[in-house]
């Protein structure tokens, strides 16, 4: 059993030491040294412990991707490891306290305020449709005399405005004043002829009142016992006369319109409000309406109706406000500009009307983290004040917010090339096989020290028009890039001028913008370079 045993030891031992002879007889690595196995295994070993966040697009264009994929070109998107993230991926900007003192950055607290918003609108003066009169006799007659004989007149109430004659009117006239001689004479009389009597004399008298014969005038028919020849109709209230088609002679028909009396001691403003704004109103609204005619006088008003039709065409509804005119200043059809507070009491968390950078698709805000510390955050907005803006989420209360210089970022699509401005020093350093663009180029491109990529390539096609030019180019190092085809910007026709369609070239390009490559310099070549075949896509 023993002897067994140490058979086995020493067999085992004896194959342990032929396996290391052969290691080390073995090259290393197919030719590689046993050292730098041992580098490239440590090297490994540290890039699988380091956290890939995402992969971005390898022509630089605002792509990530969180798993690995390939562009339309059919290059890898290349990993991005903690750490490593390129400044403007993070969601915190770090600016040195000269720069923010250079870019005048102010900021201010967001905090709780009762928004005063004045809502604005355009209308125009129309007169109380409930104080327009109109004088229409109820019977057949002519136009006897005119006493107002002027459109636009101011009237009173109860002054004469003309004299009709109509023989059915005297016919009612005569039968009353008989009727009522009638019952005086039969006073004495049995009942029921006085009775009959009086019958005929209230018809009578209801006819007159149904045509709309004053109490005065059936007082003094009554009084005289005889009947008159021509009626005066009068004015039923003060105003002024908006309508007059009684012409001295004519014959009028029942209900015929002859006068229109309008009272102007109080008038209507209809606003066109748009319809985005139509639910901040309420009736009993305050609302001040000025007149160009008036420019130095703002006159107060009531919101009283708003209507319930919307205008197709110019997306508005009509809102009515009510106006006090007791010396008729306002006019109908003047123009005039209504302002109504539309200001919640309820405090609301708000921000500066500056501090919001909206792009159309979404609003940003630049919230201060610490001293020279910035984090962009996407808002929801509420109701736009006269100077603050409510944010309903996104910031939260007592939070600093960027109010001046902000303007450096205007619009989502510069907001990635704005922020990579402010960390420029996280990444101010040249690729490998890059350099820096001189001042003469960096004005060409509007770029700050932007890297200058060098490479060799065959013209394929020019548009010095459109400053364009397809290059079918070799790889380039510097950004990664295989051979391929693809069209750059020029910074100047003039680097084309001499050049041919097929000729080798030698050319230096920097990246003015994400996905946007723009050529700086571009010499003929010599010799003719040789590209790799069949890595040629277009560039999109």
């Amino acid at each position: 059993m023993n002897r067994t045993l140490t058979f086995g030891l020493a067999t085992l031992t004896l194959a342990a030491l032929g396996a290391g002879y052969w290691l080390g007889a073995r090259p290393a690595g197919h030719g590689q040294p046993a050292a730098e196995i041992g580098q490239t295994a440590a090297g490994s070993s540290a890039t699988a412990q380091r956290k890939i966040l995402y992969y971005r697009n390898p022509m630089g264009l605002p792509d990530t991707s969180p798993v690995p994929k390939k562009d339309p070109m059919g290059m890898d998107y290349i990993p991005v490891y903690d750490g490593e993230e390129p400044a403007g991926s993070s969601t915190e900007l770090k600016i040195s306290t000269e720069k923010v003192q250079k870019l005048g950055v102010r900021t201010e607290a967001a905090a709780m305020r009762a928004l005063d918003r004045q809502l604005r609108a355009a209308g125009r003066v129309e007169a109380d449709e409930r104080k327009t009169f109109s004088i229409s006799p109820k019977f057949e007659g002519y136009v006897e005399k005119l006493h107002v004989n002027v459109t636009g007149q101011a009237v009173s109430r109860g002054q004469p405005l003309f004299e009709v004659y109509s023989p059915e009117l005297v016919s009612a006239q005569r039968e009353y004043a008989i009727a009522a001689q009638g019952v005086q004479a039969l006073k004495d009389g049995n009942e029921e002829t006085r009775r009959g009597m009086q019958s005929l004399a209230d018809a009578s008298l209801a006819r007159l009142k149904n045509w709309d014969i004053s109490q005065e005038q059936i007082k003094s028919l009554a009084s005289q016992q005889e009947s008159r020849r021509t009626l005066t109709f009068r004015s039923p209230v003060s105003g002024i006369v908006s309508e007059k088609k009684a012409i001295q002679g004519m014959r009028f028909e029942p209900g015929e319109s002859l006068y229109q009396i309008t009272d102007l001691s109080s008038v209507w403003v209809i606003a066109d409000v748009f319809e985005q704004d139509i639910g901040q109103l309420k009736l009993g609204s305050k609302a001040s309406v000025s007149i160009p005619a008036y420019p130095d006088k703002r006159f107060q008003g009531t919101v009283s109706y708003i209507y319930p039709s919307l205008n197709a065409e110019t997306r508005t509804i009509p809102v009515r406000v009510e106006l006090s005119n007791p010396q008729l200043l306002l006019k109908p059809a003047m123009f005039a500009q209504v302002e109504v507070s539309t200001g919640a009491g309820t405090p609301v968390l708000t921000v500066p009307n500056s501090a919001v950078i909206d792009s159309g698709k979404r609003a940003l805000i630049l919230v201060q983290r610490a001293e020279g510390r910035f984090e962009p955050r996407e808002v929801k907005l509420g109701l736009r004040g006269e100077q603050y803006t409510q944010v309903l989420e996104g910031v939260q209360a007592n939070e600093e917010v960027v109010v001046a210089a902000n303007f450096l970022i205007d619009a989502e699509s510069n907001l990635k090339a704005a922020i990579g401005g402010f960390g420029h020093a996280a990444h101010g350093a040249a690729a490998p096989g890059a350099t820096t663009a001189p001042a003469d180029a960096t004005k060409q491109t509007g770029q700050a020290k932007a890297v200058v990529h060098q490479a060799i390539g065959e013209i394929e096609s020019m548009d010095p028009a459109n400053m364009t030019v397809m290059l079918k180019h070799e790889a380039i190092a510097s950004l990664k890039w295989p051979a391929m085809s693809m069209e750059f910007k020029l910074a100047n026709p003039a680097l084309v001028q001499g050049l041919k369609t097929g000729q080798g070239v030698d050319f230096e390009f920097v990246e003015r913008a994400p996905g946007e490559y723009v050529i700086t310099g571009m010499k003929a070549q010599a010799k003719r370079p040789q590209t790799a075949p069949g890595n040629s896509h277009s560039a999109h």
